[in-house]
């Protein structure tokens, strides 16, 4: 007789960071912003009144102000579950074809996940020896193209024409750009969705806007793709958006001024600590996200990996071809870093 467990989709997950329950914990493993989010997502907490029944199934108060805040009409924004649930539901809806789908090597390990949950075929491209994406390697045929800008986790940024040149020798496709970590440095490449019918943005308040736990990510693009991305999301949740993210998320955007603070803190404490870190010995890609891709000249990323964790501190190490002697850390506060700095010191010598 067959067994139930002939029948279970079998594949192979995404990994997320560790996520410490000790006290005492310094954590730089998961890209989180270490500022809390602006005082009027609190303010906005203290309103909601409406947790009995369901949630605007459009988001549309979220909505309208993420269309206003970028200047773009609302039904050019799609708005999900943080920004995995936004790339989710666009494979599901972009990526059909039997042609595979292009993405970098080394980047955000969920995209082969999907590919796989959804049975996408897909093609990998390698990074060059400088971890730089080639626009090249996507001019060929093939039934869409994904990449986070700027790429995760070397944090290096492309520039908008080489986004551009991917888009030029892609017309008859989805092109995904993937801006989690775009307000850290860089320019988005929401401007060329005015061109591109084909292309979308999706980015995140998981970041910049100190919200991962409320997870709110949205996509900005042509109105066609995202009907048919709103299209889909009905034909599986209609809920997904709860009421709290809605009313906060909407609020924080009334906040330039914190937001710029905040982000500013973030930028020069990573640009002190890229210094330090070269004077230590320590080399790593020109990042523009919140984290830097470092590798020493002597010891280890394994060996310092572990050597952090056992003092309280936790980086992020990858166990894969290429990177596995990279630790990419995220950028806390000044103190954090500098309690890092502290530590690689004292263990390095």
């Amino acid at each position: 007789m067959s067994s139930w467990r002939d029948n279970i989709r079998k594949v192979e997950p995404y990994t997320p960071g560790e996520q410490p329950k000790e006290d005492g914990v310094i954590k730089l493993n998961t890209n989180e912003n270490p500022y809390p989010p602006s005082p009027k997502a609190l303010e906005a907490a203290a309103e909601i009144r409406n947790l009995r029944k369901y949630p605007d199934p459009a988001a549309t108060k979220l909505t309208n102000a993420i269309a206003s805040y970028h200047g773009v009409p609302k039904e050019q924004v799609f708005v999900g579950v943080g920004s995995d649930d936004v790339l989710a539901v666009a494979f599901m809806t972009f990526f059909n074809s039997e042609k595979p789908i292009l993405f970098p090597d080394i980047t955000y390990s969920f995209y082969p996940v999907w590919a796989e949950l959804f049975g996408i075929p897909y093609e990998k491209k390698p990074l060059n020896s400088q971890f730089q994406i080639e626009p090249k390697d996507y001019f060929g045929e093939n039934g869409g193209v994904v990449f986070p800008n700027p790429n995760a986790p070397t944090g290096i940024y492309m520039p908008l024409e080489e986004v551009e040149e991917i888009l030029e020798h892609n017309r008859d496709v989805a092109v995904i750009v993937d801006e989690a970590y775009i307000d850290f440095g860089g320019v988005s490449a929401k401007t060329l969705t005015e061109k591109y019918d084909n292309l979308l943005v999706v980015q995140t308040y998981s970041k910049s806007r100190s919200m991962a736990g409320l997870r709110i990510g949205y996509a900005i693009g042509n109105q066609e793709l995202i009907q048919a991305m709103n299209d889909v999301k009905y034909s599986y949740n209609s809920y997904t958006m709860n009421e709290p993210s809605i009313l906060m998320g909407a609020a924080v955007l009334e906040d330039e001024a914190y937001f710029q603070e905040t982000r500013k803190k973030i930028i020069d404490t990573r640009e002190w600590f890229k210094e330090e870190m070269r004077k230590l010995g320590f080399t790593f890609p020109d990042s523009k996200a919140n984290f830097i891709f470092a590798s020493h000249e002597r010891i280890t990323a394994k060996e310092l990996f572990q050597a952090a964790k056992e003092q309280k501190i936790y980086v992020r190490y990858f166990d894969q071809p290429r990177i596995n002697n990279y630790l990419r850390i995220t950028i806390g506060t000044r103190e954090e870093m500098e309690t890092l700095l502290r530590f690689f010191k004292e263990y390095i010598g």
